[in-house]
């Protein structure tokens, strides 16, 4: 197996080189490329850091710049390094932020007398970061797990990976950034949809006679006794045009809750029609209403550029499990010719952020995608231009307290997406975004050929007995769902 893995592993090492070939760009000779002209990578300059950040170690981009001097002052505190490369030693970047926090880091570089600053908020942000590491391939998948970052370090460790069986791990969820409810979905020989809560763990098969197939996409109840999910026939083509390179589209989909202390998938025909396609359910932080995305069916592949998406939303009922009879537009994004996905509300219940396409559901392989925020106070809904690119801006979440949010953009090389984080204030007022810091940023983003999958915040290390897991995995029993029709 380790044998297979390997070759798989170097296919899809030349899969990446044809893909850049094809017209995506990419490091060269070991190196990455630079984002709007910095002079730095990753770009700090003029950025909003949480006080709590790891430490923004960085490289000049000009390989001229080995003599360059950078002096960051914070009051009567200073520290200078001397060299292209900044790498901070942890104990005085703490220091540092600690003393600016509420206020400005200025730096300064000589002899170009550049000089900019970085604001610390006072507002930390969560413990860490979870995702799924992915090499860009797709007939074929190699080594992947879900990971865990420490936010305040670089510290980074596995929290399941597929080498302890064979499937792909995937759709990865919290609730309210709270590891101890999780669901995990495993596709592959061995597919299931892991569930933990209140320190339970179970493997089930959550396909019913009822429903398309397996629970995917899942958002938790804030009460943690229930999960939204979709149930989606997906399908991927590939294209033969430069800046379209693959399409990840469904030919069905459904809407359905499922209440885990009666262990049953409730649904009701307003969210499961053959007419219509319904995905990416998330409830909103006071549990009454998910919000959702829907199209009205088209034929596939040959109107696979006319599938446009609706921001919906229906009413729900904790109390009995009821999902509302009136679905909403929210947003009607196909009058417009465009699409939305991954509808996203800050738990302060203030803002939803979406990304906004040209067509389709699967945005983290459109270019043109880009993030918008729609406050539900004002109804005032605009394009996130603070933090979007030329490229790809794609899945994202809020961190528990609501004043930062993480993330997917393919900026940097234009193939591999890469997490950035921003703050936004009670106002929707946004700062620049920056990329997830590394102890050698240059280094590691252009030899790491792995793309971060869904990032999502969490306030506590993921405590998962791995070997527990990947041992009910790998057996064969898996517990199913009741099904009920929604009253």
């Amino acid at each position: 197996m380790v044998e297979n893995r390997r070759i798989r592993h170097g296919i899809i090492r030349v899969l990446t080189a044809l893909l850049t070939a094809a017209g995506c760009t990419s490091p060269q000779d070991g190196e990455v490329s630079v984002q709007f002209g910095s002079m730095i990578y990753p770009d700090y300059t003029d950025v909003t850091v949480p006080v709590n950040i790891a430490p923004l170690n960085f490289r000049y981009t000009d390989a001229g710049m080995e003599k360059v001097t950078t002096v960051f002052t914070s009051g009567e505190l200073s520290v200078t390094f001397h060299g292209r490369d900044v790498q901070w030693n942890m104990r005085k970047w703490r220091k540092l932020t600690q003393a600016a926090a509420g206020s400005y880091i200025t730096v300064k570089s000589s002899p170009s007398d550049t000089t900019w600053r970085i604001y610390v908020s006072r507002e930390p942000i969560d413990y860490g970061l979870a995702y799924r590491l992915i090499e860009p391939g797709y007939e074929v998948y190699s080594s992947m797990g879900i990971y865990e970052r420490e936010l305040s370090t670089f510290r980074e460790r596995p929290v399941i990976e597929n080498t302890d069986f064979d499937g792909c791990v995937n759709c990865h969820s919290f609730n309210r950034c709270d590891p101890s409810d999780l669901s995990l979905h495993i596709r592959g020989p061995h597919g299931a949809t892991l569930l933990r809560r209140g320190g339970r763990m179970d493997v089930f098969d959550t396909g019913t006679d009822s429903t398309l197939g397996f629970c995917v996409y899942p958002y938790w109840h804030p009460s943690g006794r229930y999960i939204a999910y979709s149930t989606n026939t997906t399908r991927q083509s590939f294209h033969v045009r430069r800046d379209k390179l693959v399409e990840v589209f469904d030919n069905a989909s459904d809407l359905q809750v499922y209440d885990v202390e009666r262990n049953t998938l409730i649904t009701a025909p307003q969210v499961k029609t053959d007419t219509l396609w319904e995905t990416f359910p998330a409830f909103s932080p006071d549990g009454n209403t998910i919000y959702f995305c829907r199209a009205r069916a088209r034929s596939i592949p040959l109107e696979v550029e006319q599938i446009r998406y609706d921001l919906c939303s229906v009413s729900f009922d904790p109390v009995t499990g009821t999902i509302g009879n009136d679905v909403e537009t929210v947003i009607d994004a196909s009058s417009m010719g465009k699409s939305i996905s991954f509808p996203r509300v800050s738990f302060d219940g203030r803002f939803l952020m979406y990304t906004l396409i040209d067509y389709g559901q699967f945005s983290i392989w459109h270019h043109e995608a880009d993030l918008w925020l729609l406050d539900l106070s004002s109804g005032e809904n605009r394009p996130l231009d603070e933090v979007n690119s030329p490229d790809t801006e794609s899945y994202h979440n809020f961190s528990s307290g609501s004043r930062w949010f993480v993330f997917s953009s393919r900026r940097d090389d234009g193939l591999f997406t890469r997490p950035y984080i921003a703050h936004i204030d009670e106002n929707g007022i946004v700062g620049k975004a920056f990329m997830l810091p590394q102890k050698d940023p240059w280094n590691f983003y252009s030899g790491r050929f792995l793309s971060f999958n869904v990032p999502e915040f969490i306030t506590s290390p993921i405590s998962l007995d791995r070997k527990t897991a990947s041992g009910m995995i790998n057996a064969p029993e898996r517990k199913k769902f009741g099904f009920r029709w929604s009253e």
